[in-house]
């Protein structure tokens, strides 16, 4: 009957520390790594077999009451340990069927901060009337008022592993964590805004030589205004291949011959030193036959005339690629009579020089 009244004063206590934890302070409970204890009172109701049992003293529904240690894993997962003092008597006699139980627990809660409902299982010692050994299995749900109390209720399943039976259990209890929620790390203060900065003009581009390229890009300054320019700023040039008109070489031959004379020679090995000296020139040697003869004779002949010009440039050091020889007969006489004085003169070779020319394209 004491176990019994203990029970039911556990019970009655509930409202009373409910109203009491409602007026604590109800910040966000963290019960992460915190310490926790609870006293339950508790419904117990053996195995159907137990009641009808000698075995068990036909052990009947009754009541108990117990406490709890335990530790806060995390938000979600705790571990407890549990006594219970069951207050039960047999349903034939009236006699003590009473007993302990002890065990530990482990905890998974579905919501954060250890609120709300959650899941249970554990290995419990059961000794009344006899000795056993039982798994447990369960459902809960637990509230906090503040970051200390908080009540919960409680059903569970215990399945004898060395006796077959399957008892149940309801508790009811009150709860209490230790420790204080650990205190959140202050909010640093923003930094002040920086001041705006103030506009500057941006400085206009220079165009010193007014090519259209600013300085800063210009790798050719102070290019004439006329000139075309490139992007970088410097003279677009074309090249052209022009006549050099004062190294032109006329040669003149005896008739029906194609023999440089010697005084004749010097005046070609002056033209292939310009040569060498200006790598980009180049020269067309023409040769030319006069009217007296056949024509296609003489064709061959101003061509013989040409060829011998162009092979002592050759042998003087110019590149035959250099060197265009050509033969034109008696199609461009200079003087057009057949006197001895017009075939001297048509009796020659005309060497024309060439050179490539760097002109800026004007704009």
């Amino acid at each position: 009957m004491k176990l019994k009244m203990t029970a039911l004063a556990v019970l009655a206590a509930l409202p009373f520390i409910s109203t009491q934890a409602l007026a604590q302070s109800t910040s966000a409970t963290n019960l992460e790594n915190r310490v926790f204890g609870s006293v339950f009172a508790e419904y117990y109701m053996p195995d159907i077999d137990k009641t009808e049992s000698a075995a068990w003293n036909y052990m009947g529904k009754d009541t108990g009451y117990g406490i709890e240690l335990g530790y806060y894993l995390t938000e979600a997962w705790a571990i407890r340990a549990e006594y219970a003092k069951l207050d039960l008597s047999s349903e034939l006699n009236g006699s003590d069927a009473d007993g302990d139980r002890f065990g530990i627990d482990v905890l998974y809660h579905f919501l954060p901060k250890a609120k709300g409902a959650y899941i249970l299982g554990g290995l419990k010692r059961m000794d009344a009337v006899q000795n056993t050994t039982a798994l447990n299995m369960g459902v809960g749900y637990k509230h906090f008022f503040s970051q200390h109390f908080g009540i919960f209720a409680e059903a569970n399943r215990y399945q004898g592993i060395d006796e077959s039976y399957g008892d149940a259990g309801i508790k009811a209890g009150v709860t209490f964590a230790f420790g204080a929620n650990a205190a959140p790390a202050p909010t640093p203060a923003p930094a002040p805004a920086p001041a705006p900065a103030k506009p500057v003009a941006p400085a206009k581009p220079a165009d010193s030589d007014n090519d259209g390229v600013m300085d800063t890009n210009d790798r050719c300054p102070n290019t004439a205004a006329n000139h075309q320019v490139d992007p970088q700023g410097c003279t677009v040039f074309k090249e052209t291949m022009q006549r050099v008109g004062d190294v032109d070489v006329e040669v003149k031959f005896g008739f029906d011959s194609a023999a440089v004379s010697a005084d004749q020679r010097s005046e070609i090995i002056q033209l292939a030193a310009f040569m060498k000296r200006f790598p980009e020139s180049e020269v067309v040697i023409e040769g030319h036959a006069s009217k007296p003869g056949n024509d296609a004779y003489n064709m061959l002949l101003s061509k013989r005339r040409a060829k011998s010009v162009a092979d002592i440039l050759t042998s003087e050091g110019v590149e035959s690629s250099r060197i265009t020889s050509v033969g034109y007969g008696e199609t461009q006489p200079r003087i057009n009579d057949s006197t001895p004085a017009a075939n001297a003169a048509n009796q020659r070779i005309e060497a024309k020089v060439t050179a490539k020319v760097k002109e800026p394209v004007m704009r």
